[in-house]
C-alpha cells in the first residue's frame, strides 16, 4: 500500500470529535469563552471528564433536565447522576459520581468567587454584589434555606450562615435562634434571605427574596 494511501486511511478512521474539541477551544480562546453558549462552556468543562468522546449529547442533556447552566452545576449528586445521553454513534454517555463532583466544585469555586469580594466591602454600596452572591447562593437551592448576613457598624460582612433548611417549599425561622447569634457575633445590623423553590422538571428556580434589613440598636440580653 502506498504511503498516499496509509495516510489517507487514517485520517478516515480519526474520530471526528477530537477536531471538534480543537475547533471549540480555538474558538473559546479567539472569541473569549463569555461569547459561548452554555451547552459549549459546559461541553469544554466536561472535556477534561470525559476524554475522547463526544460530549456535547451529554453536555445538552443536563441542561435539558435542569433548566440551566447554574441549575445544573448545583443539582443534587443523585439527580445528576440520573442523565445520561448518546453519543454520535449511538453509544450511551452516563453521568458519573466523579464527573458530578468536579461539576460541583465549578459551582462551589464560582459561589466563593462571588462571596470574596463581598467579604471585603461594604455590603449596603454593593447592592449589585449582594444580589449576585444570593442569587449563585439560594436562587439554585433544590430545598427552601434560610439565610442570613450579619454586619458590623460599618455595614461590613462579619458571617453568612444558613440558619435552617426546609422542605421544598418551607423553611422555618426561628426569632430567638436569631437573635441569639447576633449578640454572639455582636453584629449591628443582619440581612434575611431566602429562596422559592420549584422542581427543575417543571421549571426554572423562582428567585430569592431578601426578606428585610434590620438595624439593631441597644441589643441586651
Amino acid at each position: 500500500m502506498a504511503g498516499g494511501d496509509v495516510e489517507t486511511s487514517l485520517e478516515t478512521t480519526l474520530p471526528d470529535h477530537g477536531g471538534h474539541r480543537q475547533r471549540l477551544r480555538d474558538r473559546a480562546r479567539k472569541g473569549g469563552v463569555s461569547a459561548l453558549p452554555d451547552y459549549e462552556l459546559l461541553e469544554l468543562f466536561l472535556f477534561r471528564s470525559i476524554p475522547q468522546r463526544d460530549v456535547k449529547p451529554l453536555a445538552k442533556a443536563l441542561l435539558a433536565r435542569f433548566g440551566s447552566l447554574p441549575a445544573a452545576l448545583s443539582a443534587p449528586l443523585e439527580d445528576m447522576l440520573q442523565v445520561s445521553a448518546l453519543d454520535n454513534k449511538g453509544r450511551a454517555l452516563k453521568m458519573t459520581a466523579d464527573i458530578a463532583l468536579d461539576l460541583a466544585l465549578m459551582f462551589e469555586s464560582t459561589r466563593r468567587m462571588l462571596a470574596e469580594p463581598l467579604k471585603r466591602s461594604t455590603v449596603i454600596s454593593s447592592w449589585a454584589s449582594l444580589v449576585s452572591y444570593l442569587r449563585v447562593t439560594l436562587a439554585h437551592e433544590p430545598r427552601e434555606q434560610f439565610r442570613i448576613l450579619f454586619l458590623d457598624k460599618k455595614n461590613q460582612l462579619i458571617a453568612d450562615e444558613i440558619m435552617n433548611h426546609g422542605t421544598v417549599d418551607h423553611a422555618p425561622a426561628y426569632p430567638r435562634e436569631i437573635m441569639r447569634r447576633t449578640l454572639e457575633l455582636s453584629a449591628s445590623s443582619i440581612i434575611l434571605g431566602h429562596n422559592h423553590c420549584m422542581n427543575y422538571l417543571f421549571g426554572p428556580f423562582v428567585p430569592f427574596d431578601i426578606i428585610n434589613f434590620f438595624r439593631l440598636r441597644n441589643v441586651r440580653v
